[in-house]
């Protein structure tokens, strides 16, 4: 008996098929822990004043389904296209097809499937306007993915207006009204999130940030903090303006919900700055109790002011 299981190491695990680990790098290249960035959908509901409207929440929660769907097929295209500039990242390395694990074709056609399963679901399940936008995000994305990243400046602009698409995307599904102070504000928190993110990505990378991406070397860590001061301070007197002149604001008082605003920016740029974070945002939401505590108490504080007060 010994001897017919003398030739197997205990060390060594099981070998698992081709097909199986290509299976399962491609799971993982759909980055689900990344579809908490289409949460923004919800946030024109929310700030609507009508999300006990059990009407509206079908064609939300597909909206929102639709573009975790949309977003997975650009995380595969970008992967395929930056794989090489990915395997002298200290990180991206690892991703399956930067790893050699998923191969490119398998990665392109599954990242078509996406992008023809999330138009579908945006149009059928809130209309053309939606169909139209996850369209617009869609183009926005390769054009990115192609040849807008090593544009400085444009590139952060591309990613910032990717998560704009997104809010206008959840108001239209839902037929509420759509407001400039709150386009604004959204718009603002993705510029400094995405700065943050590049400021994170120079100072990891040192002198190889321009061989991993060729923008990264136009950028500067003085300019980029610079940049940083001047979206946080705008980012806040847009929203302290937003609480207090907005029609919604003057009639549900929403400056009470300003400190938690406070604290999760100051405790961003604390994360950023003090602590070298930043890379990656949506696991700075979930793993950081300061951050995630305030966001937390930010969305109560409105459910408490808009619907309870």
């Amino acid at each position: 008996m010994r001897d017919n299981y003398r030739h197997i190491s205990p060390l060594r695990p099981a070998p698992t098929s081709p097909a199986l680990s290509q299976g399962v790098g491609l799971l993982a290249s759909l980055r689900p822990r990344q579809w908490s960035k289409n949460l923004l959908i919800f946030a024109g509901l929310l700030f609507s004043g009508r999300l006990p409207e059990k009407g509206l929440w079908p064609p939300a929660l597909y909206t929102f389904l639709a573009y975790c769907l949309l977003a997975s097929s650009v995380y595969l295209f970008n992967d395929v296209v930056d794989r090489e500039g990915d395997r002298l990242h200290p990180k991206k390395c690892h991703r399956p097809i930067a790893a050699g694990i998923v191969a490119p074709e398998l990665a392109l056609l599954g990242s078509l499937f996406l992008a023809g399963a999330g138009l579908y679901l945006s149009l059928a399940a809130a209309g053309r306007a939606v169909a139209s936008l996850s369209l617009a995000y869609l183009g926005l994305n390769v054009a990115y993915s192609l040849k807008l990243k090593e544009v400085p400046l444009l590139d952060i602009l591309m990613v910032a207006l990717c998560f704009v698409l997104r809010a206008v995307a959840g108001v239209v599904a839902v037929g509420v009204e759509l407001s400039p102070w709150f386009l604004l504000c959204t718009l603002l928190l993705s510029l400094l999130l995405v700065l943050g993110k590049r400021r994170h990505e120079l100072i990891t990378l040192g002198g190889e940030a321009a061989g991993h991406r060729e923008v990264l070397g136009r950028y500067s860590c003085l300019f980029l903090d610079q940049l940083i001061s001047v979206i946080t301070t705008a980012t806040l007197v847009t929203y302290f303006l937003y609480t207090f002149f907005s029609p919604t604001g003057r009639r549900y008082a929403l400056m009470g919900t300003i400190p938690p605003v406070l604290y999760g920016l100051f405790r961003y740029l604390y994360l950023v700055y003090e602590e070298g974070k930043g890379g990656e945002p949506e696991e700075l939401l979930v793993r950081d109790p300061g951050i995630l505590g305030s966001v937390l108490l930010w969305v109560a504080s409105v459910v408490v002011v808009l619907y309870f007060l």
